[in-house]
């Protein structure tokens, strides 16, 4: 997509420069605003294209040189939002948090007609009790929270990646930025905390002590901040591992999370920031004792492990099959069969999923560092 139509709802752009990354995300904020207003007040329009509106619309948007905002809405939500005198289009991942904010779910509501998804969003807004939190981004409403006291607090994005920053200058010196993802959904970025060699000591050994470590293969801890306005991430620590030259992603388990909640402010998220080497210290000791799980069926517990997490078939069963045509009929360790979950990773990287997806991803994936391997190590050909 062409990178400057940043009102695409599609729109991603992927950053290898951390100066480069931090200025866009100061654009970015600089072409948003937060707004309350009360929740019964607001009202959703659906669009058609022969409609008297949708056609003085498009003139309004072409007369300003934005139609491409229109015909981008007109392909995906076709909503626009009224709020008093504002009426802007919805962008894609509004839908959910306008769902949220009605207080109503369901499978059946993506089957409605956009009038009829409209005309329901209507009834529960107008009986919602309490205000709601608009979040308007580059010429659309990107998210619609609870917006009272105790709902939604807003952390500037910004100022999360600036203070993550300041943070590593300081306590890692000599880190590298490894690369940011943004979308309207999500924004990423990893640091390479280079030259931080006492952090993974002991998992060196461990490996070395089951004949693993090569000496030619790099191991560096690393950390993943994700941060999201739309509901779907809070600022989320994620110490994770790069291997060898292609650096490759080990996740190590659960975020240090500060969700969007009540007082959430950028204090509890300076001291979230000084947990890190705790957590590193407990999620390596999460991997390291998968060394010691033996496993006679390793391709077996690999498939059925992916299923559990909810991985996808096809990328389940394309790494599955690799890893069963490396490995044969040898036995394994959980680890070992952990890290060939890991391909998941690269198989959605070459199919050109976002930044936000892999990091979804990756926090799916880590979780296999608590399930009960054993429990899977079973013979036989599984059905998915």
């Amino acid at each position: 997509m062409n990178e400057t139509m940043t009102y695409a709802d599609a729109f991603t752009r992927a950053f290898a420069r951390e100066p480069e990354f931090l200025s866009f995300l100061h654009t970015m904020q600089d072409r948003s605003r937060w707004e309350r207003q009360p929740a019964r007040e607001l009202e959703i329009i659906a669009l058609d294209e022969h409609d008297p509106l949708t056609r003085t619309l498009r003139r309004q948007y072409e007369h300003q040189g934005q139609a491409g905002v229109l015909d981008d809405t007109m392909e995906h939500t076709r909503l626009l939002l009224k709020a008093q005198d504002d009426l802007l289009p919805v962008r894609s991942c509004a839908v959910k948090t306008i769902l949220d904010r009605a207080r109503i779910s369901g499978s059946a509501l993506g089957q409605l007609s956009k009038p009829h998804l409209a005309e329901v969003l209507n009834r529960c807004l107008h009986i919602a009790r309490g205000d709601a939190l608009l979040w308007y981004s580059d010429g659309k409403v990107s998210a619609v929270h609870g917006g009272d006291a105790n709902d939604y607090a807003v952390l500037e994005i910004p100022e999360l990646f600036e203070h993550t920053v300041r943070y590593l200058a300081v306590r890692y010196p000599g880190y590298q930025f490894a690369g940011g993802s943004f979308d309207h959904q999500m924004v990423t970025a990893i640091w390479e905390l280079t030259g931080q060699d006492d952090l993974v000591e002991t998992y060196r050994q461990a490996l070395a002590r089951h004949g693993l470590l090569d000496e030619e293969t790099s191991i560096r801890p690393a950390v993943r901040l994700a941060t999201s306005n739309t509901g779907v991430s809070g600022a989320n620590l994620y110490p994770m591992l790069l291997e060898g030259h292609d650096a490759k992603i080990i996740p190590l388990g659960s975020p240090i999370r500060e969700n969007h909640k009540g007082g959430a402010d950028l204090a509890q998220f300076d001291e979230n920031l000084d947990k890190l080497f705790a957590q590193y210290e407990a999620s390596l000791g999460a991997l390291t004792a998968l060394l010691d799980i033996e496993l006679a069926y390793p391709a077996n517990v690999m498939q059925a492990v992916l299923k559990e997490l909810g991985i996808g078939k096809r990328l389940s069963m394309e790494a599955v099959e690799q890893y069963r045509a490396q490995i044969g009929d040898e036995p394994d360790t959980a680890h070992g069969v952990y890290h060939a979950m890991m391909e998941v990773l690269f198989y959605l990287q070459r199919d050109g999923a976002t930044g936000s997806k892999i990091a979804e991803m990756e926090e799916t994936l880590a979780r296999a560092l608590k399930v009960h391997w054993t429990g899977y190590d079973l013979p036989g050909e599984l059905k998915w």
